[in-house]
C-alpha cells in the first residue's frame, strides 16, 4: 500500500491535474480484477469523483466548506484523510438537515453531506454503477447513467401503442426515510465481497443528521440531498 505521506490519488489530483495517467492494464489470462477498494481509490476514478463534485456545487455541509474550497483544502488534508480511510478509522461527518417545500404541500427533509464527503461517496458510487447496474430493471430510468425521461416518455408511448390503456402513479411515503440498515447491507453484500468498501458504506449510514445544533443519530433510512 502506498505511503500515504507521499504521493496520494486525490493530493496528486488537486496538485497537478494535468500529469498523464496510465490507464491500461496488460491482460493475460491470469488477470484479476483488482480490489473494489482499490477502484473507489483509485486517481482516475477520484479525479472523476472530484470534478463531479466540483461541477455539481451544492451547498456546504455541516463544515460550511464549499466546493470552490475543497481541492485547495485536499491538496494539504488528504494525506491524513487517505491515511484514516485505509486504516479503517475514517468517520464521515453528520449530514445538514434542510426541509425544502413538497409540490403537493408539507415538506421533504434533505441531508446535505459536507464536501469531503460528497468526493468519497461519489467515488463509490462510481465504482458501484457497473456492479449494480446491469442486474437493474429494463423499464427504470430514474438516476441512471445513460437513461433518461425522454427514454421512458418513449417506452410509455410505445406501451399505449400496442394496447395498453392503464397507469398507475404512486409514490412510497417516506420510503428513504425508513429503509433498514441491515436489511440494506445484506443486499448490498450479494454482490460487493470487500470488506472495506462495505464497512464505509455503512459508516455513511450511521454518520447521524445535524438538527438544530444537535447531532441526530440515524438509526435507519438514508438521507436524500445532493450528495455530488
Amino acid at each position: 500500500m502506498a505511503d500515504p505521506q507521499k504521493e496520494t490519488p486525490v493530493h496528486t489530483a488537486a496538485l497537478s491535474e494535468e500529469r498523464s495517467v496510465q490507464t491500461a492494464h496488460h491482460r493475460t489470462d491470469n488477470y484479476r480484477e483488482p480490489p473494489l477498494w482499490e477502484t473507489v481509490f483509485s486517481k482516475e476514478n477520484l479525479l472523476a469523483a472530484l470534478r463531479r463534485v466540483e461541477a455539481n456545487r451544492g451547498a456546504p455541509g455541516i463544515d460550511g466548506m464549499t466546493t470552490e474550497e475543497l481541492r485547495p483544502w485536499i491538496a494539504l488534508n488528504w494525506p491524513k484523510v487517505w491515511a484514516e480511510l485505509d486504516a479503517g478509522t475514517y468517520r464521515p461527518a453528520p449530514v445538514r438537515r434542510v426541509t425544502i417545500p413538497k409540490p403537493n404541500g408539507g415538506e421533504r427533509m434533505l441531508g446535505v453531506p459536507r464536501v469531503l464527503d460528497r468526493l468519497i461517496q461519489q467515488a463509490i458510487a462510481q465504482a458501484l454503477v457497473p456492479v449494480f447496474d446491469p442486474h437493474f430493471s429494463g423499464a427504470s430510468f430514474g438516476f441512471r447513467p445513460g437513461r433518461s425521461a425522454h427514454q421512458a416518455v418513449k417506452v410509455g408511448r410505445r406501451a399505449i401503442e400496442d394496447g395498453n390503456r392503464w397507469a398507475v402513479d404512486l409514490d412510497l411515503d417516506k420510503f428513504f426515510d425508513r429503509v433498514n440498515h441491515d436489511a440494506l447491507m445484506a443486499r448490498v453484500a450479494r454482490r460487493v465481497e470487500d470488506k472495506k468498501v462495505l464497512k464505509l458504506i455503512r459508516r455513511y449510514l450511521e454518520a447521524g443528521i445535524m438538527a438544530e445544533g444537535e447531532v441526530v443519530a440515524s438509526e435507519e433510512g438514508t438521507p436524500q440531498g445532493n450528495t455530488t
